[in-house]
């Protein structure tokens, strides 16, 4: 193991001291080192998932512009003259929100608070890598999209208009029962706008919106500890909402000018917020929890970097203790809480796991120095009557709840 740290941190790894990583990550037991993020072992360890997404991007564009796979069968007129399905002869309408713009919009508001948020993460191995994790997002979702237009996909509520079929009225000559199903061969109208409005669900619109900026509400609610510990200030609580409102308002939108109908909008947001999901927990170590949501997974290895990756924890992984003092790119961008003041809420329990258990409990993750999941811990410095009750101290300072020590200064419970 120390040859394979030794390339990421020009010295050789001592198991009994972190060091910094590759990446510009410092330990807060190791002595003040060189942190400097280094661009190229940042590259190296994420250039597949560039790749992959480099190739997925001309998958789903080649997707994109392919006619569409099935051959849809549909009526036009029913016996007595009357439109079959009224519900796909809304007139063709300009879009009140061009697909560019919806997916314009799904990346770069995201992207600036991202950038915004530098002014206190001050990481460049931050910025990039919460940036590659909303192209995940946003690339997983658009690919998702088009397959499911191009293998499925189904009628916009303005096909009527676009297929300009060629039947006459009060006489059926199609197919199936009746005589009342015809396929596009009927259609007189544009090819292009045709195959269009052949591939309506999912809405591509809703899919990007939701995809991006169910992303940025995510971040938003790791970086201002909107749903935490404390009492957050009323506005955090708006600007969480407000992208969430967005992708509902451009969903939405796609039903007034008849570009869709409900449930593709449904589908694509369904679509767009998984992606969402997945891409935000692969790329930090907690979607809800607000201990560690603002927090970077490390990456270990990749094809390009094959030796391990070493994170200021000891461990390609994040260990899920964190310590008592925190450089900026560990800090969320919010300072309430008791962030970034030597201590607060990142070292409580939240509701329900087994850390708060252990404070409520006194009982530590790893014991004195040893080993075992369930021991005291060090317990020199509680009071002789807390030590004696059986319950060791609860504090909201520090990372000692995760082994048993109640340190001094707190009240033990």
């Amino acid at each position: 193991m120390a040859a394979a740290a030794s390339s990421l941190t020009d010295k050789p790894l001592d198991t009994n001291q972190p060091y910094t990583n590759g990446v510009g990550t410092r330990s807060n037991a190791n002595p003040p080192g060189d942190t400097r993020f280094r661009f190229g072992t940042w590259f190296r360890l994420h250039i597949i998932d560039i790749l992959t997404l480099a190739a997925m991007g001309a998958i789903g564009l080649g997707v994109y512009f392919a006619d569409p796979a099935p051959s849809r069968s549909f009526p036009v007129y029913l016996p007595d003259s009357s439109v079959a399905w009224p519900q796909y002869a809304y007139p063709l309408r300009k879009e009140i929100i061009p697909i560019y713009a919806a997916a314009l919009i799904a990346f770069f508001v995201p992207f600036f608070f991202i950038t915004l948020f530098q002014a206190r993460r001050r990481s460049a191995d931050d910025w990039l890598t919460t940036t590659l994790g909303l192209l995940k997002s946003l690339i997983t979702a658009a690919v998702f999209q088009v397959f499911i237009k191009w293998l499925i996909g189904g009628l916009r509520p303005h096909f009527y208009a676009v297929c300009q079929p060629n039947v006459p009225t009060g006489s059926q000559s199609g197919i199936g029962f009746a005589n009342l199903f015809y396929d596009r061969s009927i259609c007189t109208g544009d090819r292009k706008q045709i195959n269009d409005a052949l591939e309506s669900m999912p809405s591509g619109h809703a899919t990007a919106a939701w995809a991006g900026l169910f992303y940025l509400s995510l971040y938003l609610n790791a970086q201002l500890k909107v749903m935490s510990a404390h009492n957050p200030a009323y506005w955090k609580m708006v600007l969480f909402f407000a992208p969430l409102l967005g992708a509902t308002l451009i969903s939405g939108a796609l039903t007034i000018d008849a570009y869709h109908n409900w449930y593709d909008v449904v589908a694509g947001g369904i679509i767009g917020t998984a992606c969402a999901l997945v891409a935000f927990r692969q790329t930090f170590a907690s979607i809800l929890d607000f201990r560690f949501n603002h927090i970077l997974l490390p990456r270990a290895t990749s094809l390009a970097h094959r030796q391990p990756f070493i994170t200021s924890h000891g461990a390609p992984y994040y260990t899920y203790q964190p310590g008592q003092q925190f450089a900026s790119h560990d800090l969320p961008f919010t300072r309430e809480g008791g962030w970034g003041h030597g201590g607060g809420e990142q070292s409580t329990g939240a509701p329900g796991d087994a850390s708060a258990f252990n404070v409520a409990t006194g009982f530590g993750g790893s014991g004195a120095g040893g080993t075992s999941g369930l021991g005291y811990g060090n317990t020199s410095h509680v009071p002789q009557p807390a030590r004696e009750g059986g319950v060791l101290g609860r504090n909201g300072g520090n990372a000692d709840t995760f082994n048993g020590n109640a340190p001094t200064g707190h009240q033990a419970v």
